[in-house]
């Protein structure tokens, strides 16, 4: 019997309304690269338990980590006289059958050694080094973790789950600036993931940077790769989609469910199914069964999403998107979840990145974003600055490195603008953001201005 059993059990005597109880045990390993060399492996295990009580409508919560819980119930009950009733809770979320996911777990992640992982971040150094490169810095990390989660209403369900990420930054100062580059990969299983793919992304967005020309300031149609789109997604885009960001009329797609809001060519989902993704789980953080959903279908705005709380608020049920998010990867144990998407998944075209980029008189390719903000979010404009992986492109042809830009755009006049969607779809993970599964775009009618 675990943890998180014997919480329970010893919640069912304390006549309680509704409880909930949630357990993460968590094996993280981590190592960090300075310098083109590794500077840390480190190795932890946390074990933490999260406890919520609804009772008279009272909601309360606490939370113990790698600590004996004997005070929890103390704990989360002393604010009771404090708290106000929420009348429109209904219930937390009954049993079901689970769907089995693929690709979610591996014993290879789970076993790997401080040793193995040495190798593996020597090999993504290794497969970033070049003359022109002159340090190389990122990091590692694999997660192997098992989630518990019990009710009151006999809901017992867990999950074991696997992740590894690894991110490598090249810099080079040859040439008549300095330039930089990322490579990036993120995976639930070993068999997918490759360190060299991600250092010879890395040198290879460094190289194509060297001795970059001005852009000039103008109107120009932006081809986004997997990771720069993956950015945009995570900062900009699902905020809209928030079900409590819809009813308080702070998307700037308030009062447009049901109605165009994107090139007909264009679909936007979360994903929790996705084998392999990041973010995929079989039921969400407070245990409702989680399931594939657009969010724009077609062009057509068609789901919001939604935890319990929120959706019991607006008179409407969950969608399952329960999320109490972990670092680097994974759940943790927070008291309380928040609503968010799994998979914020752009679904792929059939055309090439080559192709679109051949179809392109006057544009730019952008591999990568940095300060990517909302600056009205009720109006969905946002900034952000293209520093590096930037090249021109002139009548189907790439031309020419270029200097770092600045976008200033507005997310309703992009998504009317998506003229071209590719079949090069990827894991992206930012970091501390959203996974993301989404291929290279192109957008027309993009204004930048040279920096």
């Amino acid at each position: 019997m675990s943890l998180c059993d014997d919480i329970s059990n010893k919640a069912k005597t304390l006549q309680l309304d509704e409880f909930e109880v949630v357990l993460i045990q968590k094996k993280i390993t981590t190592a960090r690269i300075t310098d083109s060399e590794i500077s840390e492996i480190k190795q932890n295990y946390d074990k933490s338990i999260a406890l919520r009580i609804i009772h008279n409508k009272k909601i309360l919560s606490a939370r113990m980590k790698n600590e004996d819980p004997e005070n929890i119930f103390e704990n989360a009950l002393q604010m009771k006289a404090y708290v106000t009733p929420k009348k429109f809770w209904r219930s937390l979320p009954y049993p079901t059958k689970i769907t089995k996911l693929e690709k979610t777990w591996d014993k290879t992640l789970d076993d790997i050694s401080s040793d193995k992982v040495i190798d593996m971040a020597n090999a993504m150094i290794n497969s970033t080094l070049h003359e022109k490169i002159k340090s190389v810095s990122g990091s590692l990390n694999i997660v192997s973790e098992y989630f518990q989660i019990a009710n009151s209403n006999d809901l017992n369900y867990s999950d074991k789950a696997t992740y590894i990420s690894g991110t490598i930054n090249a810099d080079s100062d040859n040439g008549s600036n300095p330039t930089s580059g990322i490579g990036f990969m993120s995976s639930r299983t070993m068999d997918s993931f490759s360190t060299d793919e991600i250092g010879k992304s890395a040198k290879e967005m460094c190289m194509d940077s060297i001795n970059p020309t001005k852009c000039d300031s103008g109107q120009y149609s932006i081809i986004l790769e997997p990771y720069a789109l993956g950015e945009l997604l995570a900062f900009v885009f699902s905020y809209n989609f928030n079900l409590k960001t819809y009813y308080d009329k702070h998307s700037c797609f308030a009062d447009k469910l049901g109605y165009e809001i994107a090139s007909k060519d264009f679909s936007l989902m979360d994903d929790p199914h996705s084998p392999d993704g990041i973010g995929s789980k079989p039921f969400d953080d407070e245990g409702t069964l989680t399931s594939p959903r657009y969010l724009i279908e077609s062009g057509k705005f068609t789901n919001v999403f939604s935890d319990c709380f929120n959706a019991f608020k607006e008179g409407v049920d969950s969608s399952g998107n329960a999320s109490r998010q972990g670092s680097p990867m994974g759940r943790d144990a927070q008291p309380v979840p928040i609503p968010s998407t799994h998979n914020l998944k752009v679904i792929p075209g059939k055309t090439t990145k080559d192709e679109v980029i051949k179809d392109t008189k006057n544009g730019i390719l952008v591999g990568r974003l940095w300060y990517t903000y909302p600056v009205n979010p009720e109006r969905g404009d946002f900034s952000c600055t293209a520093r590096s992986g930037i090249r021109i492109i002139k009548d189907g042809k790439i031309t020419a490195p270029s200097k770092p830009v600045r976008i200033i755009h507005n997310l309703q006049l992009l998504l009317r603008n998506i003229s071209a969607i590719c079949n090069d779809s990827r894991n992206v993970l930012q970091w501390n953001a959203l996974p993301c599964i989404c291929p290279t775009i192109r957008i027309d009618a993009v204004n930048i201005t040279s920096i």
